[in-house]
């Protein structure tokens, strides 16, 4: 039963929300638009708000349901490990070649369950350090150094060593951005230039949402 709970949250994360999204309403790829991330945020800049917050909500319940499986199966077992395995699924998916988000919605999505305090903390830091720097993944890292720091008040030290690696994950998750902001082409969230990325619907609008 739990490796089967364990597998299934993984598959859970791996549905590719914003893939699909693309493929079935724009008839494209978003992996090779915009910032060729297949999230929320790439799916706003690319698709619209209204696409990018069914993406996100989607997103959002893949980490939650992921992280209510063992509740709900009354397992002793903490429900963040399932949540979690359920963003490593949507980072590389199964069902799209591996080729996945950078985990934020989904993460929140497994706290909203698993642990509340924290993800109020991890997500106040998130739009905190996007408003004052301007730059998405700059918020999305510290999602995950809040996380950690977080751990470290707590006498469970699986936790600390499974948000230490977390950290980890989100910096290679974002080393692009990393490499880009170095060279001083990362976008600004707030950069009017983005708008240049959007697409209509295929059909001639047939699809707005």
């Amino acid at each position: 039963m739990l490796w089967l709970l364990l597998l299934a949250s993984y598959l859970i994360g791996s549905i590719p929300t914003a893939l699909i999204v693309g493929k079935l309403f724009f008839d494209v790829d978003i992996r090779e638009l915009g910032s060729k991330n297949p999230g929320a945020t790439n799916t706003l800049r690319v698709l619209g708000k209204k696409w990018a917050v069914f993406v996100l909500l989607i997103d959002l319940a893949k980490g939650s349901l992921a992280a209510y499986l063992p509740i709900y199966f009354q397992l002793e077992i903490e429900p963040l490990y399932f949540g979690l395995l359920a963003v490593v699924g949507h980072c590389f998916p199964i069902f799209a070649g591996f080729r996945g988000g950078k985990a934020i919605a989904t993460t929140a999505g497994a706290l909203l369950i698993a642990n509340i305090p924290l993800l109020i903390i991890a997500y106040v830091c998130f739009f905190l350090v996007i408003f004052l720097t301007k730059y998405v993944f700059f918020g999305s890292i510290s999602v995950g150094l809040s996380m950690l720091a977080y751990s470290l008040i707590s006498p469970r030290l699986e936790l600390e060593l499974i948000f230490l690696v977390f950290s980890l994950f989100l910096l290679y998750l974002h080393r692009s951005n990393i490499r880009n902001f170095i060279l001083g082409i990362e976008p600004k969230i707030n950069d009017k230039k983005l708008i240049n990325d959007r697409i209509p619907p295929k059909n001639g609008g047939g699809y707005k949402m």
